[in-house]
């Protein structure tokens, strides 16, 4: 049981914790702060939060536990407002898609505090961002990762295993490097696909017409082409050297296809398609509940 919950970010993610930590009986007391003070205070409106906090500094002000859910662009920002109020048995964790990055911003800004961060990262979500979408199961069933680095506190990353597992969650642990690598992968550049597809089609002037004949097909591929653009612009930025090679491989295995249908080789481009589909077919989410 935490005694209190600062919350910097009352949006999907963070307010969506914060809706499970309630439910589980895992926290007395959520105080939150968000940039926007329409969001913090629908927050309270909602009961996601019980206390709005003017800013983030307050939100942490006697937290045992501290949730970073904001864009992974401001994480330094956020460190730096907060970092004076933090103790070394305070619990702090974000829900940032990246964490190279991240867990550079947190060497830089928190020095000798840096072992009472677990970096985390959920592998949920929603297209729909928003405090108005928190949904107190988005996190059950679906993996968290961890990617602790060598001044992680033991107390730190254990209580942070805890209150994932005590949510219903599987967590894993990962090195920074290899999460980026494998998220850029299977993550980032699906998410690069389906925005570049939808601008594709929309910069055709038949772009409407193509649109009105789509099918479930097209909607199931390009379903996470709707997420929110802030989000995913600091995401693929943020990740950006993971990402340009995964891209690289997907453009060859494109070309791949390309040379069969261009050369007229029903049987290359069936045998790739063939590839394609059996490995699809063996594939098996880790989690209970389809992922992002």
């Amino acid at each position: 049981m935490f005694e209190q919950l600062g919350l910097i970010g009352c949006g999907l993610m963070g307010g969506s914790f914060a809706l499970a930590l309630k439910k589980a009986g895992l926290v007395k007391r959520v105080v939150g702060y968000s940039k926007s003070p329409s969001t913090t205070e629908r927050a309270r409106q909602m009961g996601v939060i019980d206390v709005e906090a003017p800013s983030a500094l307050l939100a942490v002000s006697g937290a045992d536990l501290v949730l970073l859910a904001v864009p992974v662009s401001a994480t330094e920002a956020t460190f730096k407002a907060i970092r004076h109020l933090l103790s070394n048995t305070t619990l702090v964790m974000d829900v940032g898609s990246t964490k190279r990055d991240v867990i550079d911003a947190a060497r830089r800004v928190l020095k000798d505090q840096v072992g009472v961060f677990v970096p985390a990262h959920p592998i949920t979500g929603k297209e729909l961002s928003g405090v108005e979408h928190a949904d107190a199961e988005l996190y059950t069933g679906r993996q968290v990762i961890l990617t602790p680095i060598e001044r992680t506190l033991t107390a730190q990353l254990d209580k942070a295993q805890q209150v994932w597992t005590a949510l219903g969650c599987h967590v894993k642990q990962m090195s920074p490097e290899a999460h980026d690598a494998a998220y850029a992968a299977v993550s980032h550049l699906p998410h690069m696909i389906a925005f570049a597809l939808m601008n594709a089609i929309n910069n055709q002037p038949q772009a409407q017409q193509f649109l009105s004949l789509a099918g479930p097909g097209f909607r199931d591929f390009t379903r996470i082409a709707a997420s929110d653009p802030s989000v995913w612009r600091d995401i693929l930025a943020s990740n950006r050297e993971e990402l340009i090679a995964q891209s690289r491989h997907f453009q060859r295995a494109l070309q791949a296809l390309e040379n069969a249908i261009s050369a007229g080789n029903p049987d290359a481009l069936e045998s790739l398609i063939e590839q394609a589909s059996n490995s699809r077919a063996h594939w098996r989410m880790s989690a209970i509940k389809p992922q992002n």
